[in-house]
């Protein structure tokens, strides 16, 4: 097929793209970050706009941190967005709702270039923090996600604006609408917010960097292959060869991309439910409890300095998977869990990280290529009714029926029970048949009361790179 009618093809898809791959509509962001403290930042920015069809990207706004307390860098955002802009029109031959490079300039803006809560009270408000206000007060019934980073402060004079200058039923509706997602805290203001707006939505693993969730996104972990995080892997599937934007990928310094876990999950999978932190997705898996003090190791500090103060409230923070990570076989059975499992906190998110690398790398591709030259992430369906109520003991199945992929690659299939993400941490015998066809037979377990089981189509095609999809089907058993 000629590059012409490869081309023509890849119109045609894209026009029915948004038959195709909308599901719900895109979730809003606000990003702080402290771009130039870390070259993760840039990074974490590189992969974020081969997403901004699919998340509602309203502001960038440039901050300060632990790690740079004194200036702010809002140049280095439009940098890579004027790199985005040479491959805009080629994104769009791959997936609709790309916006125009200049939609994202104006979104750029920034905080006051002072550190933690010396930048937070009266007159410190700053175009970022009036930004954030302005977008709150928008008609728009959405949640409104904060990922964060670098130092919050910046969200923490709007906050604090806000309870100022509001009646207190207004500043409870605008506050209401917020969901902060960050990974640890890199100023002292963080610990403020928590303290101060008791009710406010916040992901956070507070702490010492050693003990985040967010770490598993570059942590080589032993027992399996860590390829995806490689500097090799880098360099070949995202830096070289890829166009303006993958240039724009600096090399790795203290870690990769470790502000990337928030955000990732409000990139829509089939997998990822955003307001449901304790369901997992590719950002990690967190629980809503208050962190024991001597965990955290409060009276300590966080790198950089940040004082660990005592938790004043629940918080959605790190919570612990078990997880055998699946083998693939020479012969027979395809793939199957392995032998060998991990438990902590690390796995929820670990777990995913080939997924997501992927993914990825496969948009990189998408900066240069025609549609019919790259790879296109398959589309699960369910073919049974939803939701799946059982009693207690009673067989079930589930099944994926209709599952298709854009670019006609083979798939294969994978159902994965998720105890933790249910009400209970019940398991199911997956002994009745094998777990990797489109159609598996399940036996609910016995029950005294009312429990939820999570189980995760995960569809992958035989693409390159291979992508991956997801179906979260909850089935509800019923005592007898």
């Amino acid at each position: 097929m000629t590059r012409l009618a490869l081309g023509f093809a890849g119109l045609i898809l894209s026009l029915l793209a948004p038959r195709l791959y909308a599901t719900e509509q895109p979730h809003r962001l606000i990003v702080l970050t402290d771009i130039e403290a870390d070259p993760d930042d840039t990074q974490s920015l590189v992969r974020l706009l081969l997403y901004a069809n699919s998340i509602d990207i309203e502001a960038i706004i440039a901050t300060t941190s632990v790690h740079q307390k004194d200036r702010v860098a809002p140049e280095s955002i439009r940098r890579v967005i004027n790199a985005y802009a040479k491959v805009q029109a080629n994104l769009l031959e791959h997936e609709p709702g790309f916006p125009a490079a200049q939609v994202l300039l104006d979104r750029v803006t920034q905080g006051v270039p002072e550190y933690g809560m010396r930048g937070v009270g009266e007159g410190w408000n700053s175009s970022g923090s009036d930004r954030i206000i302005e977008i709150l007060e928008r008609d728009d019934e959405r949640p409104l996600w904060v990922s964060v980073w670098g130092g919050p402060n910046t969200l923490a004079q709007a906050l604090f604006k806000i309870r100022n200058t509001k009646s207190a039923e207004e500043s409870s509706r605008l506050i209401g609408k917020l969901r902060v997602s960050t990974i640890s805290d890199q100023d002292d203001s963080a610990i403020w917010i928590r303290k101060e707006f008791p009710d406010l939505f916040y992901i956070v693993s507070p702490g010492r960097y050693e003990r985040s969730t967010w770490g598993a996104i570059n942590s080589v972990i032993k027992g399996i292959d860590n390829a995806t995080i490689s500097n090799a892997w880098l360099a070949s599937q995202i830096q070289q060869r890829h166009g303006p934007l993958g240039a724009e990928y600096p090399d790795v310094a203290w870690g990769l991309e470790g502000d990337t876990p928030a955000f990732l999950n409000l990139i829509p999978n089939g997998l990822n439910v955003p307001d449901r932190p304790d369901w997992g997705g590719w950002g990690g898996r967190y629980e809503l409890y208050k962190p024991d003090p001597a965990d955290i190791e409060v009276g300590g500090t966080v790198q950089g300095g940040v004082p660990i103060e005592v938790e004043p409230r629940p918080i959605w923070t790190n919570a612990v998977d078990t997880y055998s990570p699946r083998v693939v076989s020479e012969y027979g059975r395809a793939t199957r869990p392995g032998e060998r499992s991990f438990s902590d906190n690390r796995v929820t998110l670990w777990r995913w990280r080939d997924d997501f690398q992927n993914d990825f790398a496969a948009r990189m591709d998408w900066c240069l290529s025609a549609y019919g030259e790259a790879n296109h992430p398959p589309i699960p369906a369910i073919a049974h009714p939803q939701p799946l109520t059982v009693k207690s003991g009673e067989g079930f199945r589930l099944d994926a029926g209709g599952t298709s992929d854009p670019d006609g690659d083979n798939l294969s299939y994978a159902w994965i029970q998720y105890p933790e993400a249910g009400s209970a941490p019940l398991n199911i015998d997956i002994g009745i048949g094998p777990e990797n066809v489109y159609q598996v037979f399940r036996v609910a377990p016995k029950v005294t009361k009312r429990e939820t089981l999570h189980f995760i189509l995960r569809v992958t095609d035989k693409g390159n790179p291979p992508l991956s999809r997801y179906k979260r089907v909850i089935v509800t058993v019923d005592p007898i």
